[in-house]
This record gives C-alpha cells, structure tokens and sequence, in this order.
C-alpha cells in the first residue's frame, strides 16, 4: 500500500473543511512511455485498494485485467478505514481522533480526493475507468467532472442516481448503528453491535431469496433453533465487525444517498448522461435487488456510446463479485469491439 497526502486544506461539498488529506492507494503493472495504459478501479462500499484481492478472476495475472498489460490503480476512498482519511483518523487541527466529528462526504467529494491523487502520479489519461456497485457512482461521477481525461468506462451493477430503495436500505441500517448503546462513544469499537445488524440488513438486499434457499436451508426438518441461515447473517455480521467501523460504515452509507449526477448542473438526469461519450460497457445481474437491472438499462438508454449485458445469475447483488467468469467473457468481447 502506499499513502499520498495533501497538506492543501480540502473543501467538501457539505461546506465543512478538512485541513488535509491522506489518499491510500495501490498500484499494479507499469506505466507505459506514452502513459496510455492506465486502468483505474473504484471499489464498492466495504472494499479496500487492493483490488486484486478483492476482485479474483478480473483483475491480476491471466486476467481480462492484467498488470502485464496495464497501469492498474485503485484509490481508497475518502472517508474509509483502509488507509485514507476518515473519521478513525487524527484531525491534525486537533490532534484527536475524528470519530463522530468526521464532516459529512459525498460521492463528488471522493472522485475530487481521486483526481488529487491522479495528478499526483502525473496520469493525463485513463484508458478504462471501472467501477461496480458504489464504484460505479464514482465512475459516473468522474465522467462527467474530467470528461475529457477518460477514454473507455466499464460499470457494474450500478445507477445514475440513488433509488429511494437504497436510500431506505441504508437508513434501516444507520438506524440499526444508531440503537447501539455505545454509538457515539469515543472508541474504534463504538457501534459494533449496531454494525452487526447493519450488515445482515445490507446483506439481504446483496442476496435473494433465490440464492439463500439454495445455500442455507436446512436438511433437518427436526429443527426449531439454530438455523443454518440464522448462522450465516451472524457469521458474516461478525466478519464485518472483525475489518470494518461503524463509523465508517454510517459516513458512506451516507455518501451513497448523495449520489446524483444532476445534482446542481442545471440540467436533467438524461442530459448529464448523454455528456458521457466514453465507449462504455456496462453489467447488469438479472438477480440484482439492490441495483437492478431497470437502473443500468436506464443508463444505458442515454449514455450514447454504450453496451449493455445482462449477466443471469442467482447471486444478487455480488454477482458483480462472484460471476468473474461470465463478466470476463463479456469484457473480452467489447474490447475485442465484438460487442
């Protein structure tokens, strides 16, 4: 991992000001003489700037993704716990801890975090700008405040705006935070509990019911306790807890209700879409409950240079995730341009 910090003091779109920022970032592969090369990944909510880690099967060796082939980059997003500022670090005008101090930020806050960091590695051109879920938004975003530094988009499982749905997800889990008796305390393990729940809230709308019938019923018709699916919301609330903030989970669900692209341009959703003239390729799962496929189909309708795949798959949501297979056959093809 490597770290890059602006002393510069920077402006958030909620009006508040932080006296600097520390972007956590990695790299991947090398950067070509004409720095034509550059893939830059966005990741989703809970994700950290190793993408090749967190996305087997597209990005890294014998991948579509290859850092032989490419300049891969994936920022850690403001307002995280992996590395970049966020409410677990030290406010330097304070010399404390954020925690519920952290100013509010935006999906635009993050790309502008993202762009400081792109000129700090000297990148005039991104060749695929790629973003699934949350990363999408950022793509979108990015798409229209550089317009003219991106040349191809790949998104994933993502909208143009947020749907009254998510906004309602993730306020039954900032609800969920909130209940915890120790939300608030100035402690890295505040809100663990409510966090918990938060988790199993989201995980519900990342899955269906399609996939949780196929993958925890029970075979014992015996039972009254114990369930296996009751064990597995429990297992993956706990693994969050075990890697992930309150905090941090609060902020940018908070980030995502933000997101929309005709926010303050004077001009319709449609209109800011049709701006977007990057070769774009963009994945829908059939399954999707939380960013259905009516979303991308929406923003492949006015983006004018796109294609648009939909990807059957019973694993929700994180099929964006899990369906590497399938997804990289697609991606070959476009770039291929026999799509």
């Amino acid at each position: 991992m490597k770290y890059f910090t602006s002393n510069a003091p920077f402006c958030l779109e909620s009006g508040a000001t932080l006296p600097s920022v520390t972007i956590a970032y990695h790299t991947f592969g090398t950067l070509n003489k004409d720095k034509s090369n550059v893939v830059w990944i966005c990741h989703a909510l809970t994700s950290n700037s190793n993408v090749i880690d967190w996305w087997p099967g597209i990005v890294g060796s014998n991948c579509p993704i290859d850092p032989e082939t490419y300049f891969i980059v994936c920022a850690n997003i403001l307002g995280s716990c992996y590395g970049s500022t966020g409410a677990l670090t030290i406010n330097p005008a304070t010399s404390s801890t954020y925690f519920s101090n952290f100013p509010m930020v935006t999906i635009r806050d993050m790309v502008q975090a993202h762009i400081l960091l792109r000129q700090h590695l000297q990148i005039q051109n991104i060749f695929l700008l790629v973003g699934g879920s949350m990363g999408g938004y950022q793509a979108l975003e990015w798409s229209v405040m550089e317009n003219n530094f991106i040349q191809n988009l790949f998104l994933l499982s993502t909208s143009a705006a947020e749907s009254a749905w998510g906004i309602a997800i993730h306020t039954a889990q900032r609800l969920a935070i909130e209940a915890d008796a120790t939300w608030k305390d100035a402690d890295e393990k505040a809100g663990s509990r409510g966090l918990k729940a938060a988790r199993a809230i989201g995980l519900l709308s990342y899955r269906n019911y399609e996939i949780m019938i196929e993958k925890q019923s029970d075979t014992d018709v015996e039972k009254i306790d114990n369930f296996k699916a009751s064990s597995y919301i429990n297992y993956q609330g706990d693994k969050l807890v075990s890697r992930f903030h309150a905090y941090t989970y609060w902020l940018l669900t908070k980030a995502m209700d933000s997101h929309h692209l005709a926010r303050g341009r004077n001009k319709s959703l449609e209109l800011v879409l049709q701006s977007i003239f990057q070769k774009t390729l963009i994945v829908a799962i059939t399954s999707d409950l939380l960013c259905p496929p009516n979303e991308q189909i929406f923003i492949a309708g006015h983006l004018p240079n796109s294609t648009l795949v939909e990807i059957p798959s019973s694993y929700g949501h994180d099929g964006f995730l899990i369906e590497a297979e399938k997804i990289s056959h697609h991606f070959n093809q476009w770039m291929r341009g026999e799509i």
